[in-house]
């Protein structure tokens, strides 16, 4: 492979240095003991050091992606997670404590019931709402944007989403279709008609469920806040903070759907790479944002579309990796650190996606070989993944600790890997997950 890797500027490297120190500080956490302080900084330096490809590596460190197996564990249905808060706390407690992995991931996922309640959403069932109390939410992919209206995304991003696509996947803000063009409101002549809109009561009833959403979620975010001071305060740094996504994910997923983003490839590609263009800056800060809020340097990434078999690598190349790119550097130039969680298979992408700043990113893998992964991208970014979840489910501790044992060999030599899972451990038996983090700790780099 030709050493061809993007290189950074002085500010993005200092910016990520003042970024890590900050999370090293664990500054405002109210630390049980002096152990847990200790063991909170000794676990953030062994992340640093793999994301920096630092060699040789002390110890790997043992991250995996707990999903909703906390829930599980604690013998609660995803109803009781979502709508009471406190049995949520202690399922995650329970699962740091038992458990002990290097770092833990925010219950940021389980998200408030009574929130999805207020605002009538349409494009997700949940527990108790369409699925059984026991069953996780589940999403509800239909073409919430038209195939005609690219250009309306491209011109108004903001605008079409608070007007169209709102209205189209939250049945409380139907009445948002009537919000006047806000660019118009310019001079004074122009706010009679602009503020017309906000009189009418259907309109003043969205608003008030807003605001009910709203409250909710500020219930949960305290609730989600005292869960993670609780958790970080015995001694564990939570994995990533803040979330963003590709853009061609974004349209895929979520606006045009599967089926819909595949036609546009043949019949729209124009519009396809321009909505993915405009929507790039809007991606990376989101990024920011969302990881300013969280306190954190790390932003997940959840890439869906990207996989092989999903497109040709000619389409990859065209369509989805120039804005995921963009997105990147973008968020690299500002000192964070991206998590890339590349679901499926990323064998035939490894070269494309290997153009990435030395020691900057993390590239998450599910089922990607990590052999080759280590050939290529391993030369660049910091590697993590990818135990599989059937074995977790259904395979036995010996089983388990003999993948462990083959995963660190090809991936874990000479660093820049942290030990990971290929998806959420849901489903997962307790003596697996025992063993594997058991092992990964106790063996980390030397098989």
């Amino acid at each position: 492979m030709k050493e061809r890797w993007t290189q950074v500027g002085p500010e993005a490297e200092e910016r990520q240095e003042q970024r890590f120190a900050a999370w090293l500080s664990g500054e405002g956490l109210p630390f049980s003991r002096d152990e847990a302080k200790e063991a909170y900084r000794e676990r953030v330096t062994l992340l640093k050091e793999a994301i920096q490809l630092k060699k040789p590596p002390r110890r790997i460190p043992v991250c995996p992606s707990p999903g909703f197996f906390p829930i599980q564990y604690a013998g609660l249905t995803m109803y009781q997670a979502m709508y009471d808060y406190d049995k949520l706390a202690q399922a995650w407690r329970r699962y740091c404590s038992d458990f002990a992995p290097d770092a833990y991931t925010s219950p940021s996922t389980i998200v408030p019931g009574r929130m999805l309640e207020a605002l009538d959403v349409l494009f997700y069932r949940w527990p108790g709402h369409g699925v059984g109390e026991d069953q996780e939410y589940q999403y509800v992919e239909k073409e919430y944007m038209l195939p005609g209206e690219y250009q309306n995304l491209i011109d108004d991003p903001t605008g079409f989403f608070l007007s169209t696509f709102f209205p189209r996947v939250f049945g409380s803000l139907k009445p948002f279709e009537g919000l006047p063009l806000l660019p118009g409101v310019n001079e004074i002549p122009c706010l009679p008609p602009a503020m017309a809109p906000f009189g009418r009561p259907e309109l003043r009833s969205a608003l008030e469920k807003l605001m009910e959403a709203g409250q909710e979620t500020v219930t949960w975010l305290a609730a989600v806040g005292r869960i993670n001071q609780s958790v970080m305060a015995q001694g564990f740094p939570s994995f990533s903070g803040g979330f963003t996504k590709a853009p061609f994910d974004l349209i895929g997923d979520t606006l045009r759907g599967t089926r819909g983003v595949l036609t546009d490839i043949f019949r729209r590609p124009d519009e396809l790479k321009e909505a993915c263009q405009r929507l790039t800056p809007l991606m990376i800060k989101a990024g920011i944002s969302s990881c300013r809020a969280a306190g954190h340097i790390m932003p997940f990434i959840p890439l869906h579309k990207g996989a092989d078999g999903f497109m040709s690598d000619q389409q990859f190349r065209t369509f989805y990796w120039p804005s995921l790119r963009k997105l990147i550097i973008g968020l690299v130039d500002q000192g964070l650190v991206p998590l890339l969680f590349a679901e499926g298979s990323y064998n035939r992408r490894l070269e494309v996606i290997s153009d990435l700043p030395q020691g900057k990113v993390v590239w998450w893998f599910d089922q990607t070989d990590m052999e080759e992964a280590k050939r290529t991208v391993g030369r660049v970014a910091c590697l993590a993944g990818n135990v599989p979840l059937a074995l977790l489910c259904t395979g036995r501790p010996d089983q388990v600790v003999d993948h462990c044992r083959k995963l660190i060999r090809a991936a874990g030599r000479d660093g820049g890997f942290i030990f990971s899972t290929g998806a959420g451990m849901q489903g997962a038996r307790p003596e697996n997950v025992k063993a594997m983090i058991d092992f990964a700790k106790e063996h980390g780099g030397s098989g």
